[in-house]
């Protein structure tokens, strides 16, 4: 089996920098499951660009973006039960530079839904999938570490803007 003929150390600075990638988009829905806007300043540059599409306002800027989060609607929709879902990014890494694809599933729980017991897990009325959505995410590489610096999120729902998204990543 042939081997790359880089250095180990080359190696595995594309190891570490994957790696810090996948803890800056994993962190993501954790921090928006707590609404807490003092994190975005953390994984964001200061000039970053959110655009949900149609189906919901986006952001630009760190300030925006906490805003967003920490919103009396964001937090209605976490008393509520909301819930965000990510899974492992595909990462095309170039550099200082990062492009990010990722699926996010936006779950709630199902306060309507009959109780059902599940052995050895006790009682839930469940939750339901509200929505699922095509990410693609730029981060770049600041003295700071990895950040943000633009986000698109479309929905999973036949329309153009996601499978365009995820598209250009296949024809890569």
């Amino acid at each position: 089996m042939p081997h790359d003929q880089s250095s180990f150390e080359q190696r595995l600075a594309v190891i570490e920098d994957r790696l810090a990638i996948y803890n800056l988009i994993a962190s993501h829905p954790l921090s928006a499951d707590t609404g807490h806007g003092p994190f975005f300043p953390e994984v964001y540059t200061e000039e970053a660009v959110f655009d949900r599409g149609s189906a919901a306002p986006g952001a630009v800027g760190r300030e925006q973006l906490a805003a967003l989060v920490g919103s009396p609607a964001h937090h209605a929709a976490l008393d509520g039960g909301l819930a965000h879902f990510g899974n492992l990014p595909y990462i095309e890494l170039d550099g200082d530079e990062a492009r990010v694809t990722s699926y996010l599933m936006l779950l709630r729980f199902d306060r309507d839904a009959q109780e059902t017991a599940l052995p050895n897990h006790g009682l839930s009325r469940g939750h339901s999938i509200f929505r699922v959505l095509a990410n693609q995410w730029h981060v770049v590489r600041t003295p700071e570490g990895w950040r943000i610096k633009s986000r698109k999120l479309f929905p999973m729902d036949g329309s153009a803007p996601a499978r365009g998204l995820l598209r250009d990543v296949v024809e890569r």
